[in-house]
């Protein structure tokens, strides 16, 4: 099946950004969690099933509500996300959108998934730099911890990111680092 019917391609996604007014530092982060995604993906063991246009339209489209919800104030830009995208046909990529902030159904021994790709990915980069997981979730409970309970869910969160981050690398040739660095994007 040709999967690049299923899904826009890049700079459709681009399109589809600009026409929904993300602000350029946005557009800067989903490039670079595609960038991360597709590190990830380029260094897979073979036989591990992942697709790959879906990988790169859903890192691209993540945050497609998110300047929207700076504006508004409201609070699951993953959820709006997704809406907007399984009203535009792609029910696929809103499955990953709804997935990126609040992951639910985790498998660790189960087949490695796009979701989670792109979860993780979205964690390794904070604005437009690719950093530690202990950085990003500092940066997190920085931004948006207003309140202990929220401090606290992003903090436990960090242990879920070591899991998922353990479950990816189950099914690569190398380590996460050495991925990225030998795709260019972080020094080795």
């Amino acid at each position: 099946m040709n999967n690049t019917l299923q899904y826009p391609g890049r700079d459709e996604c681009l399109a589809i950004m600009k026409r929904h007014g993300m602000l350029p530092n946005i557009i800067d982060h989903s490039v670079q969690v595609m960038n991360v995604s597709l590190a990830i993906i380029g260094s897979l063991r073979a036989g591990v099933s992942i697709d790959r246009n879906l990988v790169v339209s859903a890192a691209l489209l993540h945050d497609i509500t998110k300047t929207k919800s700076i504006q508004t104030g409201e609070l699951r830009h993953d959820l709006t996300g997704g809406t907007l995208l399984r009203s535009m046909g792609y029910p696929r990529i809103a499955e990953i959108i709804e997935s990126h902030v609040v992951f639910a159904g985790f498998d660790r021994d189960g087949a490695l998934e796009e979701r989670e790709i792109i979860y993780y990915s979205d964690k390794r980069v904070m604005h437009d730099r690719i950093v530690s997981i202990d950085e990003r979730v500092h940066d997190l409970v920085e931004r948006y911890g207003t309140n202990e309970k929220i401090k606290k869910m992003i903090l436990d969160n960090r242990e879920f990111l070591a899991r998922i981050e353990e479950k990816i690398r189950s099914f690569m040739t190398c380590d996460i680092e050495t991925a990225l660095a030998n795709a260019g994007l972080v020094r080795p």
